[in-house]
């Protein structure tokens, strides 16, 4: 994560959210200590395309597995 002081990302807050939309969060600093971080908003996406496919089971065994054997047994 960069690390900036609160003047520099105001004098500079071109360059600071060019870094921030490349994907790379901004912790702004005053006084020694950090008050904000900026961070890339995630782009707006299906909540179905969020979450990892998880294979279907039946019985303790992979349907896309039940689906194979099937074919190989009537080859």
């Amino acid at each position: 994560m960069k690390q900036a002081t609160f003047t520099e990302v105001r004098n500079h807050a071109k360059q600071y959210f060019d870094i921030v939309e490349a994907g790379e969060p901004v912790r702004v600093i005053r006084n020694g200590k950090p008050i904000a971080d900026i961070v890339p908003v995630m782009a707006d996406m299906p909540s179905w395309k969020r979450r990892k496919a998880q294979p279907l089971v039946l019985d303790g065994v992979a349907v896309s597995q039940l689906i194979l054997q099937e074919r190989e047994s009537n080859a």
